[in-house]
């Protein structure tokens, strides 16, 4: 079989092929070509219009969780569209840094403990917090949600997951659990909020200025999920004005296209802001992601070559 790495994942070719020998063929583009011979699978995370209404693939495999930037009104009846997880657990691990960042906020503490501040930090040693009791409101709970809960559980803290139905059980990871529509009577007992849920037309804004005056002033925003889910400028207010007190923001509002040499991840510098710790999209960057992704990757292309069922699949032929 003919496969294409397109866009932004094109360097994990060689991976790709590794796993899937001499029998398929794969081949990185850094665009989607205007002709030559067609792939039997793309595999690629964003498609526009244009593109998508000249794939001539059976499978368009997304190599992570998130398809809002495939245009699936304009793909082949024809074409599957599939994704795949493995993202979950260094994402939860950097949610948990967070929270813990949070709690024991250790820049206030001096850099370097030396014969100087020695004796003057040890007179007047802050008092920093806990996780433990505290509650954190989970916004969505896929596969991250899970894995964060699971962590957060294990500090002792209080776990509220906020999903479209609500109705999961202690047996599921969760102290308590409601449906979204109930996030107002949540925010104001959350000490942490975090974001991770898929971005679409019921998530878009979701958390504008009124969800943000509602969570108290102490509180922090994670969000690894996308950065549209909350409104910019309503946060950047929350932040300076001192009604949040913090945010760890992986995901932004502007990514640069390649070759693009300057471009700030959101237009109103939330990046700059001192009670923002702004990371490069970089939550779930690990060599397990990778491993773990492509091997689900391989079986997949492995699969529809035996006429076997595919797995994640989000959007069947018809």
């Amino acid at each position: 079989m003919r496969i294409h790495i397109v866009g932004l994942h094109a360097p994990n070719t060689p991976r790709l092929q590794a796993l899937l020998g001499d029998d398929h063929q794969v081949e990185g583009l850094a665009g989607f070509p205007a002709d030559g011979p067609p792939a039997d699978v793309v595999v690629t995370n964003a498609v526009d219009a244009t593109a998508a209404a000249r794939l001539n693939c059976r499978l368009l495999q997304v190599p992570g969780a998130g398809t809002e930037q495939i245009a699936f009104a304009a793909l082949p009846p024809e074409c599957t569209v599939a994704n795949v997880h493995g993202h979950e657990i260094p994402i939860a691990e950097f949610v948990t840094h967070a929270i813990l960042e949070h709690a024991l906020e250790p820049w206030r503490l001096p850099a370097v403990l030396d014969e100087t501040s020695w004796p003057a930090v040890y007179a007047g040693r802050p008092l920093h917090h806990e996780a433990h009791g505290r509650t954190v409101t989970l916004v969505g709970y896929g596969h991250i949600g899970r894995e964060v809960a699971q962590r957060a559980r294990a500090l002792g803290m209080h776990v509220v997951a906020l999903t479209r139905r609500g109705g999961l059980k202690e047996a599921d990871g969760v102290h308590e659990s409601h449906p979204v529509r109930a996030l107002f009577e949540v925010l104001p007992r959350t000490d942490v909020l975090v974001l991770c849920c898929p971005l679409d037309d019921a998530t878009r804004g979701m958390i504008g200025r009124e969800a943000l005056a509602a969570l108290p002033a102490h509180a922090m925003l994670v969000n690894v999920a996308r950065a549209e889910v909350v409104d910019e400028a309503a946060l950047h207010a929350a932040l300076t004005e001192g009604r949040l007190a913090r945010a760890v923001l992986d995901v932004w509002y502007q990514y640069p296209k390649p070759g693009e040499a300057a471009l700030a991840p959101s237009r109103l510098g939330l990046h700059r802001l001192p009670n923002v710790r702004a990371t490069p999209h970089v939550s779930a960057m690990t060599p397990g992601l990778l491993a773990r992704r492509y091997a689900v990757i391989a079986e997949n292309i492995q699969r529809l070559a035996a006429g076997k069922p595919l797995r994640y699949v989000v959007r069947p032929p018809h």
